[in-house]
């Protein structure tokens, strides 16, 4: 009787990790999709923050890139 008490506790535990998981991960999809972390202000202050002379060019190029990378890991 008390082994069956154990092994519920046990599953149910481990079905609730899981589902917290996929549930945070899911959540934080939907956040990071709404609210990119990088904009072109951002680039633009840390390019200057490391020495490098951020032209419009340069800029848009790193741009695209990051949003090509994002493209592909949402496939």
């Amino acid at each position: 009787m008390i082994g069956m008490l154990i092994l519920g506790i046990v599953i149910g535990a481990i079905v609730g990790l899981i589902g917290g998981f996929f549930g945070a991960r899911a959540y934080m999809k939907k956040y990071f999709q709404d609210n990119p972390p990088i904009n072109e202000e951002m680039m633009r202050t840390m390019m200057m923050q490391m020495g490098q002379k951020p032209s419009a060019k340069k800029l848009n190029q790193m741009m695209n890139q990051m949003k090509q990378a994002q493209k592909r890991s949402n496939k």
